[in-house]
């Protein structure tokens, strides 16, 4: 079951784990923060109980490929409608993880809405279009996922990553830029509460595209899914190729 608000935040405090050297929680499985006024193309996910930390010990192992020849546009134009509902990735993701939300010109373009309790830091941030504080994450950055496998994967796959809900989370804007293109061995959310379900959600992502990891970063992943050892392994999202209409450059 996934929390939604300031629910979903008391409830990752109520059970962070007071002894564990990382916070985390071992029953939030959803990515966003809010439920927002629309379903959004993140809903339908589910999780398998205590799954997180086996999953991560079972990522394969390489060292990072250069980052030769990254470009955003070989991921496809950003925010395509890839799973045909007639509205952009990002305001899918912002109906489904903000409240109160407002929208301009019918029910896709999302004008205001309020992320209740930011995942990364915990606060109450404001969307308003134009004017953002709000960012659509790639919780496995573009960047980090072209180093460790998709700079060999052809547009489809790539096209379907950078949309994949269950790779995409709304955020406060400030806190993200500190991320960079990070992994869990370099960037972790300061909401100490959400790391569990922060890292959970990279392994889910990293296996269910077939991408490896790092030494350093699988022990990282593993030290912080220790402190939760029943953490939950979110899963669903979209098919991991793009329709055939998509292209990248």
């Amino acid at each position: 079951m996934r929390l939604r608000g300031g629910a979903a935040t008391a409830a990752m405090l109520m059970c962070a784990m007071a002894t564990a050297t990382v916070a985390g929680c071992t029953d939030q499985t959803g990515l966003g923060s809010g439920s927002g006024s629309g379903s959004g193309s993140g809903s339908g996910s589910t999780a398998s109980g205590g799954a997180a930390l086996a999953a991560a010990e079972s990522l394969t192992v390489k060292g990072r490929a250069p980052k030769t020849g990254y470009e955003r546009d070989e991921f496809g134009s950003a925010w395509a409608d890839t799973d045909s509902n007639g509205c952009d990735t990002r305001d899918d993701i912002l109906k489904r993880d903000l409240e109160e939300v407002r929208f301009t010109g019918g029910d896709c373009k999302v004008s205001y809405g309020v992320l209740e309790s930011d995942p990364y830091s915990g606060k109450e941030v404001t969307y308003r279009r134009g004017a953002s504080k709000v960012d659509i994450d790639h919780v496995v950055a573009l960047s980090d996922a072209w180093q460790k496998g998709a700079k060999y994967w052809d547009d489809s796959k790539r096209i379907a990553l950078a949309n994949d809900p269950l790779n995409l989370l709304a955020v406060d804007a400030s806190t993200n830029r500190s991320k960079g293109d990070g992994d869990t061995a370099t960037w972790v959310p300061p909401n100490k509460a959400y790391r569990c379900v922060y890292v959970a959600a990279q392994v889910a992502v990293k296996k269910k595209y077939g991408l490896w990891v790092t030494a350093a970063e699988k022990s990282a992943m593993e030290q912080i899914l220790s402190s939760c050892p029943d953490q939950k392994l979110p899963t669903g999202g979209n098919p991991t190729k793009a329709p055939e209409r998509f292209h990248a450059n």
